[in-house]
């Protein structure tokens, strides 16, 4: 008997290529990955998994990409979702989850989102933690009722503001009573002036009238030819707007060529810049005003001076004053006298007359050592200024009127707040015969101190 022509084989071999079709449409009907050998897991929790089922499909932009794999209850009471996805769908860790309708019936399904590809990815078996829930009717459900909960308050609220007997509680009642209380008095007031609101009336419907006359009445004086001839001038005066500017863009006249050319324009900011830089030192000079004192002891005289010192910077600054010398000028008178008729004597006689002097000096600072030069006195000279004791203490000499030469020494020192005292020797050389010691005091103002001063004066 052969075998292969048995009947029995024959219905065997159909039963189980019957089978193996069967096997094999299933496998590709179902959304299950894990059918098809390797899969990705992953699982998230939920409060409530009402309306999941398990084997449902799990989608991502609408496209299945694997199955819920199981549901389980947890110890805290949540619901884990344990889904099986496609091994090359990757999900990261900013994927999230939401629960979605399927339809009115509250059929569920998740959505799932892999997140942005600039995270690091999720571990297999994963927890997904960002999950949304929108997809309830009973969400749904419930904020309808919660709305209509609000509605019913609002019904409520508004049908005990509008009736007579309601309650005035609430704010739309006190809106309708004051509304009523007003509606009120606006009849009330209409009613017992009725006869002067029919006045006013009149009078307004006066002045429209009046006005009507007043803008169509025609003439050369009306308001008509006032405002065509003022529309004509400020025309004209646009058209000659007009030009000027057209002129300037061309660069014409003194204007059109200030602002389109470039060599002009940068004349004047060098111009701009020299007076903001001339300005701006003279600002930041600081002044000072000196008077002071010196009795000259061999003379039995008193010399004073006043001046004025301009600083324009910290290694300069010029020196202007005025000097009332007793001694200015010295007339020597010999007078001869004889005795017995045989000697001699020659007595010399001195005459100080007074004089005004000035003093014009330019001052250069380097550090504690000051050099000077300029009109001393009323002549050529030049000096020297030593700064010691934390500037306190300024040793002096200064030399001029060289035919004659005079020599002088001096220190100073500064006791407060621009109070001085001075001391020195004059004419050293005694070569004008006028030398002397000399002590002397004096006060240094600065501009600091004269805005003090000026502005502590009374006003009235």
């Amino acid at each position: 008997m052969n075998l292969l022509r048995a009947a029995e084989f024959k219905v065997g071999l159909l039963v189980l290529g019957v089978a193996s079709l069967i096997a094999y449409m299933s496998m590709q009907v179902s959304e299950d990955p894990s059918y098809m050998g390797r899969s990705n897991d992953a699982w998230f929790q939920i409060p409530d998994a009402a309306g999941l089922v398990k084997g449902s499909a799990i989608k991502s932009a609408g496209i299945p990409v694997g199955i819920i794999k199981d549901i389980e209850l947890t110890e805290d009471g949540f619901a884990r979702v344990r889904m099986t996805l496609r091994p090359n769908f990757r999900l990261f860790q900013s994927a999230s989850a939401e629960i979605k309708s399927a339809g009115i019936l509250g059929d569920k399904f998740v959505s799932l989102n892999p997140g942005l590809r600039t995270d690091s990815p999720l571990p297999p078996s994963g927890q997904i933690l960002n999950i949304k829930d929108t997809g309830s009717l009973d969400s749904v459900i419930s904020q309808v009722g919660d709305i209509a909960g609000s509605l019913k308050d609002t019904a409520k609220a508004l049908r005990e503001a509008v009736t007579e007997d309601g309650s005035r509680k609430h704010v739309l009642g006190r809106i309708v009573l004051n509304i009523e209380k007003v509606t009120g008095d606006l009849a009330e007031m209409t009613s017992a002036n009725k006869e002067k609101i029919n006045d006013i009336v009149d009078q307004v419907r006066n002045v429209t009238e009046s006005l009507d006359e007043l803008l169509n009445k025609d003439g050369e004086n009306s308001v008509k030819s006032q405002v065509k001839r003022t529309m004509a001038r400020l025309d004209s005066a646009m058209k000659n707007i007009d030009e000027i500017s057209g002129r300037i863009n061309r660069g014409e006249g003194t204007i059109g060529r200030l602002i389109n050319d470039e060599d002009t324009v940068e004349e004047l900011n060098t111009a701009i810049e020299g007076v903001n830089g001339f300005l701006d030192t003279a600002g930041k000079t600081q002044t000072g005003l000196d008077f002071h004192a010196d009795y000259m002891g061999n003379l039995g005289v008193t010399k004073t001076s006043i001046g004025l010192r301009l600083q324009p910077g910290l290694d300069r600054f010029y020196y202007l004053g005025i000097v009332d010398d007793p001694a200015g000028v010295v007339e020597t008178t010999d007078t001869k006298l004889t005795s017995a008729g045989t000697s001699t004597e020659t007595n010399e006689i001195k005459t100080y007359r007074n004089k005004v002097k000035f003093n014009i000096l330019f001052n250069k600072n380097f550090y504690d050592f000051t050099v000077k030069g300029g009109l001393i006195e009323n002549s050529g000279g030049f000096g020297f200024d030593y700064l010691l004791y934390r500037d306190k203490l300024k040793m002096t000499v200064e030399a001029f009127e060289f035919s004659k030469l005079n020599l002088r020494a001096q220190l100073q020192y500064n006791l407060w707040k621009g109070v001085y005292f001075t001391g020195g020797v004059s004419d050293i050389l005694n070569r004008q015969s006028k030398f002397s010691t000399y002590l002397g005091a004096g006060l240094l103002l600065t501009n600091d101190d004269l805005k003090m001063m000026l502005s502590s004066l009374p006003t009235k």
